[in-house]
């Protein structure tokens, strides 16, 4: 079964509970979600392999280490994933970018796929799955069954908070899919949003209702 990473690193934790609080405003929401995705995705790379290789520093020529070449790959749910896309992309600026767009059926909560454009060599990178809000996971689990169609093996999905519910849902679906968390919050509501939670992820970041 796939891992459930919580990151309770304390820069963290503070950004969470401004996002959280309904009185902060669309361009401080936007701003610490991409805050917060760049710092998540220090741990999301964590085990990126290295290789060595030999370099000059104005001392003395040494070998020291760099990434072994792994190709690297960021796909937002739309329309909330986007918010986060830009933190990724600091840290792996030569990241190449896929968009799925995907909306909740009000009646039967299930996803309905809108819009998928990836990279052409989707099949060859490691692809972090970025969706602020996973709630009742249908539409990660549908969004990541849709990569694997497409030819992807190597996956890891990052969101800000996380309901157990969600979290059952893609490990039952997708058991090997490690899931990247900075909260698992306590359960969803009858609308389907998860509680605490911080409401409504994409209407608070582009400032629509």
């Amino acid at each position: 079964m796939s891992k459930v990473h919580v990151m309770d690193h304390p820069l963290i934790q503070h950004k969470l509970t401004l996002i959280r609080d309904k009185n902060t405003g669309v361009k401080e929401f936007r701003e610490m979600v991409n805050e917060l995705a760049l710092l998540m995705t220090y741990e999301v790379t964590r085990d990126l392999p290295l290789e060595e290789t030999e370099i000059e520093t104005p001392i003395c020529t040494t070998r020291s280490k760099v990434l072994s070449g792994k190709k690297l790959g960021v796909v937002p749910i739309l329309r909330a994933g986007l918010g986060m896309v830009d933190g990724v992309t600091k840290l792996i600026p030569a990241a190449k970018v896929g968009h799925i767009g995907l909306y909740r059926d009000p009646e039967t909560l299930e996803p309905v796929e809108y819009y998928c454009k990836l990279p052409a060599d989707i099949a060859e990178r490691e692809l972090i799955v970025t969706d602020p809000m996973l709630a009742t996971g249908g539409s990660a689990s549908a969004a990541i069954r849709f990569l694997k169609q497409r030819g992807a093996k190597h996956i890891r999905l990052m969101c800000l908070i996380a309901a157990p519910e969600g979290i059952a849902r893609v490990q039952r679906d997708h058991g090997d899919v490690d899931i990247y968390v900075a909260a698992v919050d306590e359960r969803l509501n009858d609308h389907g949003y998860i509680v605490p939670g911080l409401g409504d992820a994409g209407d608070r970041l582009f400032g629509t209702k």
